[in-house]
């Protein structure tokens, strides 16, 4: 049983945000009681004919998709900044993940999108979902881990669940640069964290070598077929040096793959 019971996201009407609330319906499917609450932030004030045009514009997109579910999409209007509107309406809500559309640009270096914005100062599960790629449901996942130990391992009860409901393997896949050696060693104080709170999902610890890290998880996502990536982004770390997140903005911008940020 799955302990993901309602799902937030952002959405402004966009294709990108489209294509997010499309892989949540098919996420959740047509069996699981999970709610999906799309979250609609405006700076300004919103009338009651703006509110109407919005739900009746909500429903129609909801039809055109197509997709059967337990319980029917919602839509909510919120005052308010994006990233601060929706952590705070994540909290109001208890919501246990969130989806977040984004257009991605592969010719970007420096990324500063709402997206990674949203990704990095989140509390909680939030899954990017690339804009113009065609996405089903995880069945091969890739949880890339780097030379530290997993700080707070109860972040991946998230992952255990989505393995659970889509009967997922789970590939974790480390990318040196050097030495093997000292990633090795910390996959020994990693197994047994991984076996624990995977269980029987966990597939296998790869160990690649590329002097760029993030285009060696893009090259193993093509290799092995994954279609989701999952990633615990350290910029909150606490027991070791914090790191800017600059990997994993450049991973919810550049993957073709969902991208899972756990925390």
């Amino acid at each position: 049983m799955s302990n993901i019971n309602k799902i937030l996201i952002p959405f402004d009407f966009t294709e990108p945000a489209i294509g997010a609330l499309d892989y949540a319906l098919k996420f959740v499917g047509y069996q699981r009681s999970i709610t999906i609450e799309a979250i609609y932030t405006s700076t300004t004030a919103t009338s009651g004919a703006q509110v109407k045009d919005a739900q009746d514009n909500f429903n129609s997109i909801v039809a055109s998709l197509n997709h059967k579910t337990v319980v029917a999409p919602t839509l909510q209007m919120v005052q308010g900044s994006l990233t601060e509107t929706v952590l705070q309406e994540r909290n109001k809500e208890h919501a246990d993940l969130i989806m977040m559309g984004t257009l991605g640009d592969t010719s970007a270096e420096e990324p500063a999108t709402n997206t990674s914005t949203l990704v990095l100062n989140a509390d909680c599960p939030v899954m990017t979902v690339p804009f113009g790629q065609e996405l089903e449901p995880p069945k091969e996942i890739a949880l890339v881990l780097g030379k530290e130990t997993i700080e707070h391992p109860a972040v991946l009860g998230t992952l255990l669940d989505i393995s659970r409901m889509f009967n997922a393997k789970v590939h974790v896949l480390t990318i040196y640069k050097d030495s093997i050696y000292e990633e090795a060693v910390v996959v020994e104080d990693n197994e047994e964290t991984l076996e624990y709170y995977l269980e029987h999902f966990y597939a296998e610890h790869r160990f690649e070598k590329n002097q760029d890290i993030e285009q060696g998880i893009l090259d193993y996502i093509a290799e092995k077929g994954i279609d989701l990536l999952a990633i615990i982004p350290r910029n909150h770390a606490d027991k070791t040096k914090p790191s800017e997140g600059r990997l994993t903005k450049l991973l919810t911008l550049h993957s073709k793959v969902p991208v899972l940020a756990l925390d």
